[in-house]
């Protein structure tokens, strides 16, 4: 990105190389899942520090067991609202069923994974996108519905306003097949916190 990509060089001189959380392990998967669900259109230090309520909830392993046996109360009782809670505990019913097969979405196409998650209620494209970025660590995505993406293209390239999404989809043509980490670049533009 940096050898055909001016700005990109410059953002990578000022951040340095991504940094990203461990790989969540695949018994992980459903945490980090619902870890993006509760940064759905939150800014990232609200959205941190309701997942840190919602987390605290289950002293253990945070997967589909644990918050089904969750009273709802709990959950909205510590943030969440009552769209999210309703798409925590649809992908919980959903995952126990085996309708939601996190554990072999590695093997899946982006699109398949997207589609799959995407049949979660309250799941949509963003929530499965940051799912492909920091659970399965695909290098190739690129989430232009993303505000902070779109607000730190704009910052890094001296725009006036983000870029609408068809836009943005249109120019990241040029960071094939690295999107994933022009994304990174992006959000570090606004120092965004990320899921």
């Amino acid at each position: 990105l940096a050898a055909r990509d001016a700005t990109m060089a410059r953002l990578r001189r000022i951040h340095g190389d991504p940094r990203l959380r461990r790989k969540p392990r695949i018994d992980e998967r459903f945490e980090s899942l619902a870890r993006a669900i509760a940064f759905q259109q939150l800014a990232g230090a609200a959205a941190a520090a309701i997942w840190d309520r919602v987390r605290g909830l289950v002293p253990g392993p945070f997967d589909e067991h644990a918050v089904l046996a969750l009273p709802e109360r709990q959950v909205r009782e510590a943030g969440f609202s009552r769209a999210k809670t309703a798409a925590l505990v649809d992908l919980a019913r959903r995952t126990a069923a085996g309708d939601v097969r996190l554990a072999e979405m590695g093997r899946h196409s982006d699109r398949e994974v997207v589609a799959e998650l995407t049949s979660v209620r309250g799941v949509g494209r963003w929530t499965a996108e940051m799912f492909l970025i920091f659970s399965l660590r695909r290098p190739d995505v690129w989430p232009v519905t993303d505000l902070a993406v779109r607000s730190g293209y704009a910052r890094a390239y001296g725009l006036p306003a983000p870029p609408e999404p068809d836009e943005l989809e249109r120019v990241g043509e040029r960071f094939r097949p690295y999107r994933s980490v022009a994304a990174w670049y992006c959000w570090r533009a606004t120092e965004a916190v990320t899921p």
